[in-house]
This record gives structure tokens, C-alpha cells and sequence, in this order.
């Protein structure tokens, strides 16, 4: 009996000559079609979206397609992932990688070259979804966290292409932070703050994932509070751990993980919290965005906002 490419052969053939041209044609399109531009944004939450501190190329998830957006030169560049949609995105320290989160059943993991615009690496730990991912500052590992349905927390030595550790969260994650020296990492959500603690001689020697070893901050009378972002601190600051509550409360915990002061945003709600070594930036409610030293959580000052779509700023002659 002839092949099944045989038989498709003889039926190209007993085509028409315009009905293969049309094909011949949509094959050739195919091939040129690029994709140029993106509109739109898919970002569910903070971790939707991530910024090289060196270059300043800014990448959020639309779809299926992670965009670098280069803002100075309002330019694009587009990192094709899979056909799962993307739900959380990060930069390595270098800015050379980009480490993506996928939803779906058996979701991936994926660890990219922005340069090239590649994939150098995959892992799947991971059941119903990823909620977040994060870089260690020394480059060595990739933390993800799974969704509600989910909810294991997954330590991945990428280069190894290992996952070393592994545990469960008790609650659903909202934001992920890794200390300045990689030692632990921090995440957060519904009355939840959890320290998780790494040990790097086990984790390189052990052939199988090790146990995390996870301590729940101390939260006192804000133990009710939901706890959207976290970020740990940088420089003289790096003791200290920074929480946001949806609430609008900016929190510090000390290196003994006892909740130990905190100051009201003055807003309806807060969202985000970024930090330098110098300053703490809280993203709340209608676009307001608000400013405090991590030393001792001073109020500096309010950002101005942008200025509405359409109007032109260089008509402006006094301040309103």
C-alpha cells in the first residue's frame, strides 16, 4: 500500500493549478509574517511586570508573548514563549536573562537570553499555574511559586538544571523577594509573611529537592492584614524586610522577623513596593505614588502624576 506522503502527493497534483498557487502563496506569507508591535497588557498582578535596573528595558506579558519595551526609544521587542499564557516575568541581576511563569496544566518555568531572545532553560515543578518568579541576586537560582491550586513553593538551580528545594505555602502568594545576600527569601500574601531559608551545602550536595525550611514572620495586630508586595532591603538596609498591606500600611520587619514598625500610606489602597538603598517607592490608589527612607521609614515626598493622554505639557505656563 502507497505511503500516507504518497497519497499527498498525488493529491496536490489533481489540485487545480490556481488552488495550488493559493497555497503556495499563504506558505509564503507564513514564512515573512513578523510580529511588529503590541497593544495591550495582560498583567494580573505585581509580578506581571519587571524592569532591567541597568538598561531600563521594561517587560510585561501579553498573552502568550513577553514585550521588552525599551521606553526611551519607545521601542519593542517581543520573546515568543509557548501557546500558555504568561503570568509572571523577571530580569536577573544582569539583565542578560528573563525568567517567565505560565498558567495551564503542567505549567513551565522558562529562563530566556534577552539578547538573543532564546531559550537557554525550562523546569516543570509546578501543577496548575505560576503566581510568581524571582531571581536570587547571585544569579544562582530561580524561585517559583505556584497559584491557589497549586501553592508549592519551588527553588530551581537553573544552571544545574536541578530544582534543589521544594515546600508548600499555607495561602495564596502575592509577591516574592530574595534577601541582598541570596541566604532566604521572603514572600507574602493573605495573613501571610514567610521566611524561607536555604541551605546551600545540602541543596548542592542532595540529588533529590531538599525541604525549605520556612519561618512565618511575627505579625502582631496586623496578623489580619493582607500583604501585597514585599521587598527586601538593600545596603545599610539590608536586615530589613519592607510589606505593603492592600489596606495602605508600609511595614518593616527586622532581621528577627518581628514586625517592628510601621507608617499609613494616606490612601485608599496600596498595590506595589519597589526599594533602592536610598529610598522605599509604594504604589497605591489612583496612581499616586508615595516615597520613604528605608532607615527609619521618613516620608520624603509624593511623585507628581502624569500628565492626562492627549494634553500638551509644553502649553503649561504655571503650576496647578
Amino acid at each position: 500500500m502507497p505511503g500516507d506522503g504518497f497519497t499527498s502527493r498525488i493529491r496536490n497534483l489533481l489540485r487545480s493549478p490556481s488552488a495550488r498557487r493559493r497555497k503556495s502563496r499563504r506558505e509564503n506569507l507564513s514564512s515573512k509574517v513578523t510580529l511588529e508591535k503590541v497593544l495591550g497588557i495582560t498583567a494580573s498582578g505585581n509580578c506581571g511586570l519587571t524592569c532591567d535596573p541597568r538598561s531600563g528595558l521594561v517587560a510585561y506579558p501579553a498573552g502568550c508573548v513577553a514585550v521588552l519595551l525599551n521606553p526611551k526609544k519607545n521601542r519593542q521587542h517581543h520573546i515568543i514563549t509557548s501557546r500558555k499564557t504568561i503570568t509572571a516575568l523577571c530580569f536577573s541581576p544582569d539583565g542578560k536573562y528573563l525568567v517567565t511563569g505560565e498558567s495551564g496544566h503542567l505549567p513551565a518555568v522558562r529562563l530566556w537570553d534577552v539578547a538573543e531572545r532564546r531559550q537557554v532553560a525550562e523546569v516543570q515543578t509546578h501543577k496548575y499555574g505560576v503566581s510568581c518568579v524571582a531571581f536570587s541576586p547571585n544569579s544562582k537560582y530561580v524561585v517559583s511559586v505556584g497559584n491557589q491550586h497549586d501553592m508549592i513553593v519551588s527553588v530551581w538551580a537553573w544552571k544545574k538544571d536541578v530544582v534543589v528545594a521544594a515546600n508548600k505555602v499555607s495561602s495564596r502568594v502575592t509577591g516574592v523577594s530574595f534577601s541582598e545576600d541570596s541566604s532566604y527569601f521572603v514572600t507574602v500574601g493573605n495573613r501571610h509573611v514567610k521566611f524561607w531559608y536555604l541551605d546551600h551545602c545540602k541543596a548542592s550536595k542532595a540529588r533529590d529537592p531538599v525541604p525549605l525550611l520556612g519561618r512565618s514572620g511575627l505579625l502582631g495586630e496586623l496578623r489580619n492584614n493582607f500583604f501585597c508586595d514585599v521587598a527586601c532591603g538593600r545596603g545599610s538596609s539590608s536586615d530589613s524586610t519592607f510589606c505593603i498591606t492592600s489596606s495602605g500600611l508600609l511595614c518593616e520587619f527586622n532581621s528577627r522577623r518581628i514586625l517592628d514598625k510601621w507608617v499609613d500610606l494616606q490612601t485608599g489602597a496600596a498595590h506595589s513596593l519597589s526599594l533602592s538603598e536610598d529610598m522605599i517607592f509604594c504604589g497605591c490608589a489612583d496612581g499616586t505614588v508615595r516615597t520613604f527612607r528605608p532607615v527609619d521609614l521618613h516620608f520624603v515626598c509624593t511623585l507628581p502624576r502624569p500628565h492626562p493622554l492627549g494634553s500638551d505639557v509644553s502649553a503649561v505656563t504655571e503650576a496647578r
